[in-house]
């Protein structure tokens, strides 16, 4: 199974979530710091109380003179005096031994004048067994009592009345660490809470400057940049490029890299349009010389004049480069003015007669090869709207490519069809294929082939150029896919919202035309 990979966090929440997370430890860190002391407290309070009852537990180490105010009494009896809490506990040790245990409850009479009496209740074997396990070392210690006692501090004592073991319960400790949690987890927790919600309004607030910078950037971003004349004025305000701040840094190198790249755009833009004018200049001027040198090399070859064999050989040479020529300069008269944005005669047209008449002609100029036509069926859409004169110039050029750089017997197939919202045009064939290290090329002007598609009737290289300018013009887009035995470019265009009349042949599926 393969995992998703992980979504990055935004600035923003990385900055939230650090600035929380750090919060967090501290508090985590204070709030442990003050548990361990405040624990370090209680107990240091609860071992001075457990001293004291041991003491007079236990009595003083030598007899003291005079009479001794606890004799008489039982051996449990301190548990009943003054300072002694509820629930603690006594024990008499004898030869190691604890043969008498109990632990007071609460207090169970008193009048007025009589001091309250605090009931003793017995320990069980269980619990007498854990006592006799604390060290005799006169440190107090903590000890979990069985049957439902819990925790207590045990201290062991020797004294003028004997050896004891004495203890006070723990759970006001305990409740009271509990409650001290409790408290601060609370605290912590709704710190967290608001500070994650303040957290985020300032750095939303702090970011507000670098959103702006991105928000420039994806302006620039939407541009059309790799052609034609580009207006690029989108700056980041000077506000939000001061830089004394990092946010304002980096809005200040966005305004010279894009101060940059408008000089560039500027500058590529003008040397574009004088080439394009030279070209259109040039190709316009020579058309009259070219026209006119055709003209009398015709005039000459059909002349009364007798002329020698090279003669007749050089001005047929002279008349067939003469009308190359004339090809090659209307092609880059073509092209400077699609470049130059001269606007196309739009109107509904129907792609179908636009085919056939094209293969039509094409079947005339090589006749060495199959052509075959696959169109749609009636009620079928294959308008659109366009410049007729302009795409009819399209599928000639695919037409007369395929049959220039494919040998004889090769079969050539247009097809016509709709694709959603566009007529799609293919011109296929089975020939020889175009070398991969040229496709990325196939469109650029002049492009030249290998010898597998070599030029045998004198193409200009202007042809394919030529169909992405028309096919561009129009909003469309023309691909290429080629390999040896199958070779097809492709021509969308966006349908027309009204269909043109369907010609009389476009319910023919297929048409073959040896």
């Amino acid at each position: 199974m393969r995992l998703r990979p992980r979504r990055p966090w935004s600035l923003r929440t990385r900055l939230v979530v650090s600035a929380v997370a750090l919060i967090a430890v501290v508090a985590a860190v204070i709030g442990t710091v003050t548990t361990i002391a405040y624990r370090s407290y209680l107990y240091d309070r609860a071992d001075e109380q457990l001293t004291g009852i041991a003491r007079r537990a236990a009595g003083p180490p030598v007899l003291p003179v005079g009479p001794d105010p606890v004799r008489g009494r039982g051996p449990l009896a301190f548990l009943g005096d003054p300072g002694s809490p509820i629930g603690a506990l006594g024990a008499v040790v004898e030869d190691g031994k604890v043969t008498e245990a109990g632990y007071s409850t609460e207090v169970a009479g008193g009048g007025a004048g009589e001091r309250p009496r605090f009931p003793v209740e017995d320990l069980d074997e269980g619990q007498r067994t854990a006592l006799a396990a604390v060290p005799r070392d006169s440190r107090p210690h903590t000890v979990e009592l069985p049957g439902g006692l819990g925790s207590y501090r045990v201290v062991y004592a020797e004294g003028v009345h004997g050896a004891f073991l004495t203890g006070i319960p723990l759970t006001e400790v305990e409740n009271a660490l509990s409650t001290l949690v409790l408290v601060e987890l609370s605290l912590t927790g709704a710190s967290l809470v608001a500070a994650s919600l303040a957290g985020t309004v300032l750095v939303r607030i702090a970011l507000r400057p670098l959103r702006r910078v991105a928000a420039t950037a994806e302006q620039v971003a939407r541009l059309p940049l790799h052609s034609g004349e580009v207006a690029l004025h989108q700056r980041v305000p000077e506000a939000e490029a001061d830089p004394r701040t990092e946010a304002g840094q980096v809005g200040a190198a966005l305004n010279r890299m894009l101060d940059h790249v408008h000089a560039a755009l500027d500058a590529r833009q003008q040397s574009e349009t004088r080439v394009r004018r030279f070209v259109a200049d040039a190709s316009h001027e020579l058309r009259t010389p070219l026209a006119s040198i055709r003209g009398y090399a015709e005039l000459t070859r059909r002349g009364r004049e007798e002329c020698g064999p090279d003669t007749r050989h050089a001005l047929g040479r002279i008349e067939s480069e003469a009308t190359r020529m004339t090809g090659l300069v209307e092609d880059l008269l073509l092209l400077a003015r699609l470049d130059a944005g001269r606007p196309l005669s739009y109107e509904s047209t129907d792609l179908v007669p636009l085919v056939v008449d094209a293969v039509g002609d094409a079947r005339a100029a090589g006749p060495d090869h199959r052509w075959r036509l696959e169109l749609p069926g009636e009620g079928e859409p294959a308008a659109v709207r366009g410049d007729a004169a302009r795409l009819q110039q399209v599928l000639l050029n695919l037409l007369a490519n395929a049959r220039t750089h494919t040998p004889p017997g090769t079969t050539v197939t247009a097809r016509v069809r709709a694709e959603g919202a566009a007529v799609v045009v293919e011109v296929r064939d089975d020939g020889p294929g175009i070398p991969p290290e040229l496709l990325p090329a196939v469109f650029e002007r002049f492009a030249r082939g290998d010898a597998s598609r070599s030029r045998q009737a004198g193409s200009t290289g202007l042809g394919l150029a030529i169909v992405r300018a028309v096919v561009s013009a129009h909003g469309g887009e023309v691909t290429v896919e080629s390999a040896p035995g199958r070779t097809v470019f492709a021509v969308r265009l966006p349908a027309a919202d009204a269909p043109a009349e369907a010609d009389s042949q476009a319910g023919h599926r297929l048409i073959t035309q040896p």
